[in-house]
């Protein structure tokens, strides 16, 4: 096992209950679930609330489990949740210079040229700081490789009081009890198929898994299972990897109720393309091309049913909330379908490049008075709140508006719901 390159995992525990706890500290100790978007089903569990709700539990199905258990149940809030994340991904770029942001909870760190340093009584450090600036505990795995970092990150959060949240797997005698102890469906990359298939060679641990010879694993398992192996033998190949701006943009929602009516969902598809163009700007890029779908409510099997997208290839690069929406709409009007109750409906964008890198086209291009309007309109609803300013095609009354009936205050990014202090 090489040791002159070393890695940490920092995994906030149990992220979204947390959060909500930062704000309602009583709450500490006691049985918390996040809910879906339209508070549809669990998709964060406090360890409290683990032995009684499966994740992914459907929530309306789960009540009475919630009350007989004084489970305390709280929609996503997301403006709350990204913030926080921010707060401590700004917090751990000041351990190191080189950080990849894995998700809203997770980052990895490369501790290379730190290796003069303990890294545990460093990574106590992170902790302390961590929890004094936000609130938010975390654990930390420290390891060779970025797969063996999250072995040694599950091993800090089952053994708190042993680990101190935080374990270093620094020699071959750690690496092998490490592995041993991990089950080969627990292990980062793995997928269902993969261990199922795993299981029928007699593959139950992560350290099974590393006895099979090179070539038997990348014929059956391809290069990226071969990757895996030598990760987990110590051998790093799986580099940090820089944050990128998203490849494709999405707006996607479930309307509140089946809507029938074209013009409404014209609206929808229009406020959607705004959206997207809206993110595209923020990340300072254009796209080429974008697809647009259309579904009825499968659940509702009496109902006819009806799925259908489309694909357009933009003339020009473009993130204009007018140009966008024009050719989205021209989309929706090949698809629709007269007759159908409509449930949800989309805009992704696709072929997405920096505006550094911007091709003009030689016959048609961007009207330039698109760039400076946008400009304009971003400062306004910037400062006046968003979606201040609309195209007229949209709903000027009309905001989408999720069912969050278990909604906690925007504590950190809404100066109308600050915590207030008696």
């Amino acid at each position: 096992m090489h040791l002159c390159n070393m890695y940490a995992l920092v995994d906030c525990n149990n992220f979204y209950a947390s959060c909500e706890r930062i704000f309602k500290p009583e709450l500490i100790g006691k049985p918390i679930v996040v809910l879906s978007n339209n508070d549809g089903c669990v998709i964060a569990r406090s360890n409290e609330a683990k032995p009684y709700v499966p994740m992914g539990a459907v929530a309306f199905k789960y009540r009475e489990v919630f009350k007989k258990n004084n489970i305390y149940v709280f929609s996503s809030n997301y403006a709350l949740y990204a913030d926080m994340s921010n707060r401590v991904m700004r917090i751990l770029n000041q351990f190191t210079p080189e950080i990849e942001i894995y998700s809203i909870d997770e980052a990895f760190l490369n501790f290379t040229g730190l290796e003069t340093l303990n890294l545990e009584q460093y990574s106590l450090q992170i902790i302390k700081k961590v929890n004094q600036w936000t609130k938010i505990p975390v654990s930390i795995g420290i390891a060779p490789t970025k797969a063996l970092t999250k072995i040694a990150n599950k091993i800090a959060k089952k053994f708190p009081n042993r680990t101190k949240n935080t374990y270093t797997i620094d020699n071959e005698e750690k690496r092998i009890k490490a592995l041993k102890w991990t089950k080969i469906e627990d292990v980062w990359g793995i997928g269902r198929q993969f261990s199922k298939k795993l299981f029928l060679l007699n593959v139950k641990t992560a350290y099974d898994f590393t006895l099979l010879s090179d070539s038997f694993v990348q014929k059956e398992f391809s290069i990226v299972g071969l990757r895996l192996k030598r990760e987990l033998e110590g051998k790093s190949v799986l580099k940090l990897e820089k944050t990128e701006n998203k490849k494709n943009i999405a707006t996607t929602r479930s309307f509140k109720n089946d809507i029938i009516e074209y013009n409404q969902i014209k609206e929808r598809i229009t406020t959607f393309a705004c959206s997207c163009a809206e993110k595209l700007r923020k990340q300072n890029s254009y796209c080429n091309s974008l697809t647009v779908f259309i579904y009825t409510n499968n659940f509702k099997n009496k109902q006819k049913q009806y799925r259908k997208s489309v694909h357009l290839k933009l003339p020009f690069a473009t993130n204009s909330n007018i140009t966008l929406s024009k050719f989205a709409v021209k989309g929706l009007q090949t698809i629709f379908k007269n007759g159908y109750a409509f449930k949800k409906a989309g805009v992704i964008l696709h072929d997405i490049h920096l505006k550094t890198h911007k091709q003009l086209n030689l016959f048609e291009n961007e009207n330039p008075k698109h760039e400076k309007l946008m400009q304009i309109m971003d400062k306004i609803n910037h400062k006046l709140g968003e979606h201040k300013i609309k195209l007229a095609s949209q709903n000027l009354e009309k905001t989408w508006i999720m069912k969050q009936e278990k909604l906690s205050n925007k504590y950190t990014t809404s100066w109308n719901e600050l915590l207030t202090v008696k």
